[in-house]
Parts: C-alpha cells; structure tokens; sequence
C-alpha cells in the first residue's frame, strides 16, 4: 500500500483496508496454528488500533445464549409434557388403529406405483399451482397484454399439456 504525502491524513477506507488485511493476517496464522496443532494464544494485534486486543469467550456468549434458548424452546415442551402429562395406558389405546378398524394385514405390504406416481403428481401440480397467487395478486399492477401476463399464459399452457398427457397415458386412473 502505497504511503501517505506529508501531512495527509489517512482516509476511512485505508484504515478499513488495513484493519481487513491485519484480521485476514491473523485469521490464517489463526488457522495454520491449528491445523499445525500447535496452541492458539487468541491475541490478535490490529494496526488501526494501537494495542493488542484480546478475543474471549464473551464475545460468543449471545451466540450460546441464543442456541441455549431455542433448545430449550423446542424440548422444554416436550419434557413438561411427558413429566406431567398423564400416563394410563391401556390395550385398547396401545393398540394399532388403521380407520376404524384392526389391521389385517403386515405393515410391511408394498404398495402399488401408482400410489407413488399419484402422490408425486399432486405434489407436482400442486406446487405450479402456488405460482398462480404471487401472480394473482400482482397482476393489476403489470402492463395488460405485456410480457407478465403472457409468460403466465405460457406457463399455464405448458401445465395444461402436461395434465392432459397425463390423462391420455393414464397416470391418473386408479384401478
């Protein structure tokens, strides 16, 4: 970096740019340390500053603080639940309920590929379907008969094709 004329006072941005070469500095020294598996002394030397500053652990402790409060978000509930929740169970409510009524059959049966091939499609159309509201609700605001409402068109068209190609194959029919 080139030096400063006589009197010149440095700039915000150079002192921005060496502060970032210095942490980049120590950053890798940081990293060859430990990978080198020697012992790491946290004292980073930083030129904007004058002296050594000294990184500790109370520099993370929001960061503990937050993932200690999201656990306990998640499984206080649980815990709660299951030590005072109560516990009665019985064979009627340990047993297996399938719609009504007892199970005949192994849990294990395979099932049919078109059960698959149903679900996937749903789920298929049923996501190029959510791309309608964003466009629902913008659409006063774009140019009438311009680019917006067009691609939409194209889009649907597209899906349209799809569906009855479907039909036409039979992916729909459930025998």
């Amino acid at each position: 970096m080139p030096s400063l004329p006589r009197g010149a006072a440095p700039s915000n941005t150079d002192a921005a740019i060496r502060l970032q070469r210095a942490d980049m500095s120590a950053l890798c020294k940081l990293l060859l340390a430990t990978l080198s598996g020697n012992k790491v002394c946290f004292l980073a030397a930083r030129p904007a500053f004058d002296k050594a500053t000294h990184v500790t652990l109370d520099t993370y402790l929001p960061i503990l603080l937050f993932i200690l409060v999201g656990l306990a978000v998640g499984a206080g509930p649980l815990i709660i639940g299951s030590l005072l929740g109560p516990n009665r169970p019985d064979p009627e409510k340990l047993s297996p309920y399938e719609c009504g009524f007892e199970a005949f059959e192994d849990a294990r049966m395979k099932f049919d590929v078109r059960y698959y091939l149903v679900a996937i499609l749903f789920i298929l159309f049923d996501l190029e379907i959510a791309f309608l509201f964003p466009w629902a609700v913008i659409l006063n605001d774009l140019p009438a008969w311009g680019v917006g409402f067009w691609s939409m068109m194209v889009f649907l068209g597209i899906l349209t094709v799809g569906f009855i190609y479907e039909w036409k194959k039979g992916a729909l029919d459930w025998e």
